[in-house]
């Protein structure tokens, strides 16, 4: 079987994140998002892959090669601009079977459920049961057969998301090359579905088992905790005397975990990182490679991404942190709010409800807080923000331009 996976797009609802590198390329439970879709897809009996690739393309093409690596063979395609899911994958045409799964880069399943999907007769697609389908396209089927799809109804027919996952054929070409652009200025795949129903193709609807998204920010902690179960987890680096790893904890080549840690599993720590002493490290988190964190430095339920650099008597919880980022020491992340209500953050500039009680700092890249910084609940910082001492930061941070 082969996949079509559409990693072109920057995923803009993840910014400030996304300032370097794709969604795709994001790091969940210790490695890249797109890795683990990979990984899984192989085990369902995917050997042949087809990336759709844009923005940032080469992190994508450096990691992942021609996928002899990963066990398997990918290629490549170019979408010059992000112009929608269905142009994106009209980039793919020429390199496509007669019969293929469209993979979106950023939604993973369980590999049985994909299994089960590729086995199909047919045409099919994936849908799971959502608690609030007004946030996402949904499906309206009947008698076990897509109907059509609703794109963000605040009316949606069923509880059906569309989970991103398709087994089509040639045919969806045909009917994408009449499709017309949508409201958001983009030609979208599911336009395509709809046209194949209409012109008499029966697609079948199945349900998923397990289904995680990355669509904002804080989806990538809600990842973690899932992915981090699956890891396999091994210590190659040099653990002193008197640090104590409890659990489920990984410490790449290179790391040192020095006198007086306590690090509690699940945790995942890169290559070349400097860890301690007397610094707790708590579950969930993971952290990337060529990581410092300082004495009495304590972190939970975080993702910090490499070359940055958590100095001493700083506090970080439920966090998405970017490289190249330097915390001041004594830098304190606020993650819950007194009335323990939940947090509201910003996407793409506008306050939204992130649905979570506890919710620190998203933070981008190259960011460098003052010492004794105060950082509020659910505050964005964008990449290259430069911090004064004693600082209180709230909402959205932006660099200050140049004089």
């Amino acid at each position: 079987m082969q996949a079509i996976v559409l990693a072109a797009g920057e995923g803009s609802r993840m910014r400030p994140l996304t300032s370097s590198r794709p969604k795709v390329m994001l790091p969940a439970g210790g490695k890249p998002f797109l890795e683990h879709l990979v990984q899984r897809s192989s085990k369902a009996g995917i050997t042949e892959f087809i990336f759709v690739v844009g923005y940032r393309s080469e992190s994508v093409v450096e990691r992942f090669k021609d996928g002899n690596g990963f066990g398997t063979k990918i290629e490549y395609a170019v979408q010059k601009g992000q112009r929608g899911t269905g142009h994106a994958l009209m980039m793919a045409e020429e390199m496509a079977k007669d019969e293929f799964l469209v993979l979106n880069g950023d939604v993973l399943t369980d590999t049985p459920s994909l299994k089960k999907i590729a086995e199909i007769e047919g045409l099919a697609v994936a849908a799971k049961r959502v608690s609030d389908p007004s946030r996402y396209g949904v499906f309206e089927v009947e008698r076990g057969a897509l109907k059509s799809v609703k794109e963000k109804s605040r009316s949606p027919p069923s509880d059906l998301a569309n989970a991103g996952i398709y087994l089509l054929n040639e045919k969806i070409f045909d009917v994408l090359r009449d499709v017309s652009i949508s409201e958001r200025g983009e030609y979208e795949l599911t336009d395509g579905l709809n046209a194949l129903v209409s012109s008499g193709e029966e697609i079948r609807v199945t349900e998923i088992e397990d289904w995680i998204e990355i669509g904002r920010p804080w989806d990538l902690l809600n990842a973690n905790e899932k992915l981090l179960m699956f890891e396999q987890y091994s210590v190659l680096g040099d653990v002193e005397p008197n640090a104590t790893l409890s659990g489920k904890v990984s410490v790449g080549t290179g790391t040192r975990i020095r006198s007086g840690s306590y690090i509690e599993g699940p945790v995942v720590i890169g290559e070349n990182c400097d860890i301690g002493p007397n610094c707790f490290i708590r579950p969930y988190t993971c952290i990337g490679d060529n990581v410092r964190v300082g004495n009495a430095v304590e972190i939970k339920n975080s993702t910090i991404m490499e070359n940055t650099n958590i100095a001493h008597l700083s506090y970080v919880g439920d966090s998405v942190i970017g490289s190249k980022c330097n915390f001041g020491a004594g830098t304190i992340v606020a993650n819950l709010r007194h009335d323990r209500r939940n947090i509201r953050s910003y996407i793409r500039g506008e306050r939204v409800n992130s649905e979570r009680r506890k919710l620190g700092v998203i933070m981008g890249d190259d960011v460098k807080t003052g010492i004794n910084t105060t950082i509020y609940p659910g505050t964005v910082i964008e990449s290259g923000y430069r911090g004064k001492p004693g600082e209180i930061l709230l909402g959205w941070a932006m660099p200050q331009r140049r004089k």
